[in-house]
């Protein structure tokens, strides 16, 4: 029977979901906002989230003060008193107009005010190439500079950044975005398959109760205390063709055809990346089955040894099914986790050669910070959450891993 939650008892776990709503919950909302709009906080144009247009006003403002600033230098060519004057007349026309806009960023604008700010930047156009075209023959030097910033000012007008569900179509017909989903699947299940075969046969080694077995295990999950960017690194100088011992000892044997095919190769990569992974990962897996394999009644082991059942037999008839859940639960935390992979492989082959390694978390870090494309990296990391959700579905509800049991 599940008893309900007390007032009491929900003031203990309400700092818990506190901190789930804002390190966990607030995130992969604000991901799923992101998907939805052309954001790329280095470009002026889209540095924000704009659902309506929008206008530059601090830019525009200080478009029109360097144009009056470099007229001022106009002034010392002009060899007659008209085209002084003219030039102070734009000058006024400017100051007067920018002022409505001094000490103003980024806000929206109505169709109104947007079509006064258009008439006045052709009208202010038409009057410099009417001065210019007058004095052609005196040697001005901010010609150029002047409709330059005459163009910049009409790129202060923002069109909106929302762009629906286009990202997620995009990401649909990009080839990259199924290159990398196929890797990280083939990662994961190879990775995955290996280390559940391995941490079994060492979980099973670790259960024994023999002499040295503390020892044993201590330096069984060594490699899983190690830091994931250290261990990459330490098999990245293992796998160098050069002076790697490791690419050398494959190439011997004859595995490979030579040691730099070991980080060079689009299949050397992802095999090395799968090993060092494999390595690292698989006494996770044998702690987690050995915490299964501890709950067994080491009675039905005896009545089955009594009974003339062998080891092969034993196993496979008593130890795996009473080690489901445990084996599922496993699967799941290992797979969630392999899915995600990132420092790994970054740090081993920066997701090269060729993008042959290129996982999902690699694809979206190089959009969100190479490129600075926040909408479509965000995409791409919704996308991850839906693989991760449906394999975490697959396991619970199809499999029946029982992560959580009512006692």
């Amino acid at each position: 029977m599940i008893k309900r939650l007390t007032f009491k008892q929900f003031l203990f776990i309400f700092p818990l979901l506190a901190i789930l709503a804002v390190f966990s919950i607030f995130p992969i909302a604000s991901s799923f906002v992101y998907t939805t709009f052309n954001y790329q906080p280095t470009n002026p144009q889209y540095s924000r989230l704009f659902l309506r247009d929008s206008f530059n006003s601090g830019g525009f403002h200080q478009d029109g003060f360097f144009i009056n600033f470099f007229l001022g230098d106009e002034l010392f060519v002009v060899s007659t008193d008209e085209g002084a004057a003219e030039i102070v007349a734009i000058q006024e026309y400017i100051s007067n107009f920018i002022s409505l806009f001094e000490n103003e960023d980024i806000r929206s604008i109505s169709s109104t005010e947007a079509a006064e700010v258009r008439a006045f930047i052709d009208e202010l156009h038409s009057r410099l190439t009417a001065f210019y075209a007058m004095h052609r023959g005196a040697e001005f030097t901010r010609e150029d500079d002047v409709f330059t910033l005459v163009e910049s000012m009409r790129r202060r007008f923002i069109e909106p950044n929302f762009v629906g569900l286009a990202n997620y179509r995009n990401l649909m017909q990009d080839s990259r975005f199924w290159s990398a989903l196929r890797i990280t699947l083939v990662f994961t299940g190879i990775s995955v398959f290996f280390e559940l075969a391995l941490g079994m046969v060492l979980a099973l080694i670790m259960n024994k109760a023999i002499r040295g077995i503390g020892a044993i295990r201590t330096v069984a999950l060594i490699p899983w205390a190690i830091p994931t960017a250290v261990a990459a690194l330490m098999w990245s100088y293992l796998y160098d063709g050069s002076s790697g011992i490791v690419a050398h000892i494959f190439s011997e044997i004859g595995l490979i055809e030579s040691p730099q095919t070991m980080l060079l190769t689009a299949a050397g990569a992802m095999a090395s990346a799968i090993l060092a992974d494999v390595w690292k990962t698989t006494p996770y897996m044998a702690l987690l089955l050995l915490a299964g394999l501890q709950t067994i009644d080491h009675g039905l082991y005896e009545s089955a040894s009594i009974d003339g059942s062998g080891r092969v037999k034993t196993f496979i008839k008593i130890t795996l099914p009473l080690m489901k859940s445990s084996i599922l639960v496993a699967l799941l935390f290992r797979m969630l986790d392999a899915f995600r992979v990132y420092d790994l492989i970054i740090v081993l082959t920066g997701g090269g050669p060729g993008g042959a390694t290129e996982t999902l978390s690699i694809m979206s870090h190089h959009f969100m910070f190479g490129r600075f494309d926040f909408g479509y990296g965000s995409t791409i990391v919704v996308a991850m959450f839906l693989c991760v959700a449906a394999i975490a579905f697959f396991f619970v509800k199809v499999l029946g891993a029982e992560i959580f049991k009512n006692e």
